[in-house]
């Protein structure tokens, strides 16, 4: 039987342990798909630059940034919501900064891993719900965590939005602080694949998702699991336990009409795009 390759990738956290697990037990392998995996580390932006430029085949990316690079022309589909909850976002500054609350962040430098990530998209969208605006010029990109961890001691930056349980263990380590944290109000997590896979592919892409979702299921139903996301992704028990009973996956590729409504109203919002902007089908139809 032929294989059909599937460029995929996502970043380096524990969201995406239930498809590396599938992977590992050749799930992919017994239905002819080749999953070929690339770690993201410059998150959402870096991601749908890659889909764009056609590196990529299908990425698990933040809900928000993947609706406003879709509207902006990306040549890809949402096929799948993936984690269903909300993504905490920790808001973070230096050590030596003399911030100490979130909401006196707004008129601060905010390090970005690229323009049209997660850590750019919230930001902005945290300011608007309170009254405020953040200025072009108050960002600058860092690329990734370790370029945030930089630029958050050296007091180039100021702040910085990323998901909480990945930045846990250098806050306790004592490497930057956390003063702050931001819920999204939308899930947090889906799965987008570019139009020309879907053109040339569409039956392993089905596939594919049923064996990620097949996975998740069993994921989220076993504990063992708990212990084995604290290994891998060396995290306290404690906080993974945590993370794991407030985190649920997509158990079907249904994507919420509604949700899609809500998150485009809030980039609207803060202006991530324009008012009267014309929005695309945004969502694969079968």
């Amino acid at each position: 039987m032929s294989e059909t390759l599937i460029r995929i990738g996502g970043v380096p956290e524990h969201f995406n342990l239930p498809i590396h697990l599938a992977n590992e037990k050749g799930l992919f392998k017994k239905h002819g798909i080749n999953i070929e995996w690339t770690d993201f580390y410059g998150g959402t932006g870096q991601m749908t630059k890659a889909l764009r430029e056609d590196q990529i085949d299908v990425c698990l990316l933040l809900t928000e940034g993947i609706i406003a690079d879709i509207i902006k022309g990306n040549p890809s589909k949402i096929i799948s919501e993936y984690v269903i909850t909300p993504l905490t976002w920790g808001i973070h500054t230096g050590l030596e900064n003399p911030l100490q609350h979130k909401d006196f962040t707004f008129d601060k430098k905010h390090a970005i891993s690229r323009f049209g990530s997660g850590s750019h998209l919230i930001s902005i969208v945290n300011a608007n719900s309170k009254g405020y605006t953040i200025r072009p010029d108050q960002f600058t990109v860092i690329n990734n965590l370790d370029g945030a961890l930089t630029s958050l001691n050296t007091l180039e930056t100021d702040v910085f939005y990323w998901e909480k349980y990945t930045t846990k263990p250098y806050v306790d380590a004592g490497k930057i602080r956390r003063i702050g944290e931001y819920l999204t109000p939308w899930p947090c997590f889906v799965i987008a694949a570019t139009e020309k896979v879907l053109d040339n592919s569409s039956e392993a892409i089905d596939k594919m998702l049923d064996i990620i979702q097949e996975s998740c299921q069993q994921f989220m139903h076993d504990n063992d699991m708990i212990p084995l996301v604290s290994e891998r992704y060396d995290q306290k028990l404690k906080d993974i336990e945590r993370w794991y009973h407030s985190t649920e996956w997509a158990a079907d590729s249904w994507v919420s009409d509604k949700m899609i409504k809500s998150v485009v109203f809030h980039l609207k919002a803060a202006e991530i795009i324009q008012k009267h902007q014309h929005i695309p089908e945004l969502i694969w139809k079968r």
